[in-house]
C-alpha cells in the first residue's frame, strides 16, 4: 500500500510539473503579450502559442483527475479552501482562452486591443494565483477536525503566500521571454533575450528571499534533500543567465524548464509526508498515507494510468515536433 501511495504521488507530481514547464511557457507569453508592439509583433506571440496552449491544459486537468482519485480528501480540502482564488483562476484561463479565438476575428484596433488586455491578464492571473497556493501549502493551512479549510480568502493573501506568488509569475515570465527567443527572430528575439535578462534578475532575487524564508519558518522534516534541490535550481539559474547572453536560446529555455522542475521537486521534498498541513494542529495534516484512496482504487487508476499517460506524452512530442521553428 505504501508503495503504490508513494507511486502516486509521483505520478501527480510528474502531471504537475509538466503542466507547469509546458503552459509555463504560454502563460509567461501572456506576461509579455502588452510589452510588445501592436500589430504584427503581437500576433507573432499568439501564432508561438496557439498551437500548444489548449493540449498543454490537458496536463492540469490530468493533474486535477490524479488527485481526485488518489487522494480525494487532498482534493476536497483544496478545492474548497481555494475556491475562490480557484474560481479567479479559471475565470484567467477561460479569458486567454476566449482571446486566442477571438481576438482577429474583427478588424478593429478597439476590438483587437481588448482582446490583447484580456489574454495578457488572463496570463498573469493565474501565474500569480498557482504559486500563492503553493505558498499557502508550504506554510500551512487552518483546519478543522473533517478535513475542512477554516480560514477566509484574505488570510490566504498573507506576506509569505505573496512573495511565493511573485516567485512563480516571475518564473513563468522568464520562462516566456526565453520561449519567445526560440520561436522568434530578428528584433522581437533581442527584445525577448532583454527580457528574459530583466526578468531573470527579479526571479533570482524573489527566489532567495522565499528560500530563506522557507528554510526558516516552515522547514518541517529533512533538510537535506530540499537543500540539494534548492541547489541544483540556483545551477540551473546560473545556466540560464549564461545561456541567454551567449544567446544560445535553446539551452537556455532547456535550463528554465530543468529550473522549473527542481523548484517543484523541492516544493515537494519540504512538504513530504505531508500534503496540506494543518498550521493550527499538526495532527490534523492530510498526509500521503492517511489521505489516499483504498488499495483497490489505487491499484486500478494506476493501469488506467499507464495507459493514459503514454498517449499525453506522445501528444505532446508529436505537436512540438510538426510545430516547430521559428513563427
Amino acid at each position: 500500500m505504501i508503495t503504490l501511495q508513494v507511486v502516486w504521488l509521483l505520478l501527480i507530481g510528474i502531471l504537475i510539473i509538466g503542466y507547469a514547464i509546458l503552459d509555463g511557457f504560454d502563460l509567461g507569453v501572456g506576461c509579455w503579450h502588452l510589452f510588445a508592439k501592436k500589430g504584427g509583433e503581437r500576433s507573432a506571440f499568439i501564432r508561438a502559442i496557439e498551437p500548444f496552449w489548449d493540449g498543454n491544459e490537458v496536463w492540469l486537468l490530468t493533474g486535477g483527475g490524479a488527485l481526485f482519485a488518489a487522494f480525494p480528501a487532498v482534493y476536497a480540502t483544496v478545492f474548497s479552501g481555494f475556491y475562490l482564488a480557484l474560481m479567479l483562476v479559471l475565470l484567467g484561463l477561460i479569458f486567454r482562452a476566449v482571446s486566442i479565438e477571438y481576438r482577429n476575428k474583427v478588424e478593429d484596433p478597439r476590438w483587437v486591443a481588448a482582446w490583447d488586455v484580456a489574454f495578457s491578464l488572463g496570463s498573469i492571473l493565474p501565474s500569480l494565483l498557482y504559486a500563492v497556493a503553493v505558498g499557502n501549502l508550504l506554510r500551512g493551512l487552518q483546519l478543522n477536525a473533517t478535513g475542512d479549510y477554516t480560514g477566509g480568502f484574505f488570510a490566504l493573501l498573507n506576506p509569505y503566500s505573496l512573495v511565493v506568488g511573485l516567485v512563480g509569475l516571475s518564473m513563468f515570465a522568464l520562462h516566456g521571454a526565453l520561449y519567445l527567443a526560440v520561436k522568434t527572430g530578428g528584433e522581437t528575439q533581442r527584445k525577448a533575450r532583454l527580457w528574459a535578462a530583466q526578468a531573470w534578475r527579479v526571479y533570482a532575487l524573489l527566489f532567495f528571499v522565499a528560500a530563506g524564508w522557507t528554510a526558516c519558518c516552515y522547514l518541517r522534516s529533512g533538510v537535506v534533500l530540499p537543500l540539494v534541490l534548492a541547489t541544483l535550481a540556483v545551477v540551473a539559474l546560473a545556466l540560464i543567465r549564461a545561456f541567454n547572453r551567449k544567446g544560445e536560446d535553446l539551452k537556455a529555455f532547456l535550463a528554465s524548464s530543468a529550473g522549473i522542475a527542481l523548484v517543484m521537486l523541492a516544493v515537494v521534498a519540504v512538504l513530504f509526508p505531508n500534503l496540506v498541513i494543518a498550521s493550527n494542529d499538526p495532527a490534523l495534516s492530510l498526509t500521503v498515507f492517511n489521505a489516499s484512496s483504498s488499495f483497490r482504487t489505487l491499484s486500478v487508476m494506476l493501469v488506467i494510468a499507464l495507459l493514459g499517460m503514454p498517449v499525453v506524452i506522445g501528444y505532446t512530442v508529436f505537436i512540438h515536433r510538426i510545430f516547430k521553428g521559428k513563427v
